[in-house]
């Protein structure tokens, strides 16, 4: 992967983000030490741990496989990092209640990882790295192997768990949704480069480059190109965007269907989502441009009706043709 700068604060809770291929696991095992980085230093509280193996940089890695002992009961699995470290018996019954106590895994503490269910199986797998106290945490796709409701509950117990502990967490994930909840900051990579670290709110709300913005945000942003960007762009500010070398680019939430007419640009519907919450509109114009608007409501429109599209004019972004964002 290209060079790379990340700073990761004491107690901050990272998320590292990005599509198969793009360098997160990588960034994630040059921390832990499992591999070694062709030029550069890493660092833990100051001091440089290069060379120092894995086993001694104090950090507790929670793989996607639980990786769990399986001829071990939960209490065992629990322990075993501490019985090897040689911490006292008293002791590792107080962390390993406690931490049990914590997750929810009380009740089980006398099962073995077969008679867990998957969620069981990763809360024993989060507790073993607790019990240690290390001085972070490394978390590969913990979550990809539960169900959808699993997933979320899990996630907010991270984020509780976070701020019971105040330790400094990293998070690798390809699901941005799962980036956006977890991280206070999110490094998004892509091909081996660092294309953007901010808030969530600040990648969703000033994406650095094209990629950034169609990779956070879902539905994906609508990217106009050539024509179909100076008409998005002429009916969302004005006469501002002449180059057609230039991407016009909005988000489907600040797209509105309205009725045809009144300078509106003009387009039929070709499909609806209902998701419930909101609804996702599927629009294409008489030049075949395909626009996606997210609507919060229940909105009348069918397939195959006419209607005009309005965009949110502090919401339209503009990317050169290196694909950087542009201020307008």
């Amino acid at each position: 992967m290209a060079d790379l700068s990340l700073e990761i604060a004491d107690g901050e809770r990272v998320a590292i983000v990005g599509p198969s291929g793009s360098g997160k696991s990588t960034v994630l095992r040059l921390i832990a030490g499992l591999d070694t980085p062709t030029a550069g230093r890493v660092r833990i509280d100051g001091a440089d741990v290069t060379d120092v193996p894995p086993e001694s940089r104090d950090l507790a890695m929670v793989f996607q496989s639980y990786a769990l002992y399986p001829h071990m009961n939960v209490r065992a699995n629990l322990s075993f990092g501490l019985r090897m470290r040689g911490v006292g018996r008293a002791e590792i019954e107080a962390r390993v209640l406690a931490v049990a106590e914590s997750l929810g895994l009380g009740p089980l503490l006398d099962r073995k990882p077969a008679a867990l269910s998957g969620g069981e199986r990763q809360r024993v797998a989060l507790g073993r790295a607790i019990v240690r106290h290390p001085k972070a945490f490394l978390f590969d796709e913990p979550l990809s192997n539960l169900d959808p409701r699993l997933r979320g509950n899990t996630r907010a117990e991270l984020v509780a768990l976070h701020q019971r502990l105040g330790a400094t967490m990293v998070y690798v994930t390809h699901d941005q949704e799962e980036a956006m909840t977890l991280g206070q900051r999110i490094a998004v990579l892509h091909e081996g480069h660092l294309d953007q670290i901010a808030t969530p709110q600040d990648l969703y709300d000033r994406p650095a480059n094209r990629f950034v913005a169609t990779f956070i945000g879902s539905p994906p942003m609508n990217l106009f190109e050539g024509t179909a960007a100076l008409a998005v762009a002429a009916g969302a500010l004005g006469a501002r965007i002449t180059q057609d070398r230039l991407t016009v680019g909005i988000r489907p939430q600040n797209v509105a269907p309205v009725p045809p007419g009144d300078g509106a640009l003009a387009g039929t519907v070709d499909v609806v989502e209902p998701l419930g919450h909101a609804t996702i509109v599927h629009v294409r114009t008489a030049d075949d441009v395909r626009i996606v608007a997210v609507v919060p409501n229940r909105p009348s429109a069918r397939p195959g009706d006419n209607v005009g599209l309005r965009f949110a004019r502090d919401r339209v972004y503009v990317f050169g043709p290196d694909g950087r964002r542009l201020d307008m």
